[in-house]
């Protein structure tokens, strides 16, 4: 067999597919300015699968058949998006139900962050909003929530991720229960310091209190120490525990400013096992708004229980050029093994690409939410 001959007759066959798609792709334009038309929707399910039954059905053996439906199933789904974007440009993308702003009112608000005085987020709320800021703590994630979702407080300050630990899941979790939007971000260095009451020596330790990720994050210098490990709900927390029981058999670990705060003693700095540890906070308000620059967006939807589901949710992204920076998924409550899936991507909900990808989306998801563009 002459395997350049071989090529050539590949590459009139490939040429001819070509040909066909470009036809096909004219007649699904037809057919979105039909749509337009009787406000039909582009994604009809039932209508595709009968489709793809019946293109399975014109094979010869079960290869042909898996690969002739795996390819039409990619061609229909590049026919939605061609019909999503003429029906984008028809409409000019519909109306955006957030508010675009020249910037976000970060002088006149009052903001709430969890825990106590020297907490890492009380540090990120600082950086974000200025020393002047006025504010107030809360005990738990839920009811920094409350605060904003009841108007107590304008915007909130919440650890989402952590470099070294992960995701805070319930943050996750929170922002689907709760209407409350993203509209801004910080990052802190975080440097964990072991503290006690003054004149503690390390050998006199036998507890140590911490945030259960902190713990995590020094659970090398913490297995050498043998010391035992109990959880609180945040570092200042712990520190302010052994501030109060002066019991010098206790330590926390928390940061430099807890230790000022509360009077207590620094006996090692720096203790967690990744020296570039880095935490990422939210900003969070119950408005839906973003400022004209923001550059990122999360959102939230669920699928099917069923293959592929996830890629061709993630293709409206490829297809419209935006940079997917994130996935994450969390089960959904009630559901067992059905996961709520999480992204954020580079974009602003004014381009056209954006737009396009969640009209794409909000078809063929379900309960899909725009958590925030920041």
């Amino acid at each position: 067999m002459d395997l350049s001959l071989l090529r050539e007759e590949l590459d009139g066959i490939d040429k001819n597919i070509v040909a066909l798609y470009e036809k096909r792709m004219d007649v699904c334009a037809q057919v979105a300015a039909y749509k337009i038309e009787s406000g039909k929707r582009v994604f009809d399910k039932e209508r595709e699968q009968q489709k793809l039954d019946s293109v399975s059905a014109l094979t010869h053996n079960a290869f042909n058949a898996r690969g002739v439906r795996d390819l039409f199933e990619q061609i229909m789904a590049i026919s939605r998006k061609l019909q999503y974007q003429i029906i984008a440009e028809h409409t000019g993308g519909g109306r955006l139900s957030f508010t675009a702003l020249e910037a976000l009112d970060a002088k006149n608000c009052r903001v709430v962050f969890q825990g106590a005085e020297g907490a890492y987020s009380q540090a990120a709320m600082m950086r974000y909003f200025g020393s002047g800021v006025n504010s107030f703590h809360v005990d738990t994630f839920r009811d920094a929530m409350l605060a904003i979702d009841e108007g107590s407080a304008d915007f909130a300050v919440l650890p989402i991720e952590n470099s070294s630990a992960g995701i805070v899941s319930e943050i996750y979790d929170l922002l689907v229960e709760f209407e409350n939007y993203i509209v801004g971000e910080q990052i802190i260095k975080i440097e964990h310091c072991v503290m006690a009451a003054p004149g503690t020596e390390i050998t006199d330790i036998k507890t140590v209190y911490s945030h259960p990720q902190s713990l995590m994050q020094s659970a090398h210098y913490l297995t050498q120490q043998g010391w035992q490990q109990i959880s609180m709900k945040n570092n200042a927390f712990a520190a302010k525990k052994v501030a109060q029981d002066q019991d010098r058999t206790q330590a926390a670990i928390a940061s430099e400013a807890a230790a000022e705060i509360y009077g207590l003693e620094i006996l090692e700095r720096g203790v967690n096992d990744l020296k570039d540890n880095s935490t990422r906070f939210i900003i969070v308000t119950n408005q839906k708004v973003f400022a004209k620059d923001a550059a990122k967006i999360s959102l939230c939807f669920e699928l099917n229980h069923e293959s592929g589901a996830l890629y061709h949710a993630l293709s409206h992204m490829m297809y419209n050029g935006l940079n997917v920076t994130k996935v994450e998924s969390r089960p959904i409550f009630g559901r067992n093994w059905e996961y709520r899936f999480f992204l954020d991507f580079e974009g602003n909900l004014t381009d056209s690409a954006v737009k396009n990808a969640l009209r794409g989306l909000r078809e063929e998801t379900h309960n899909m939410k725009i958590l925030g563009n920041y």
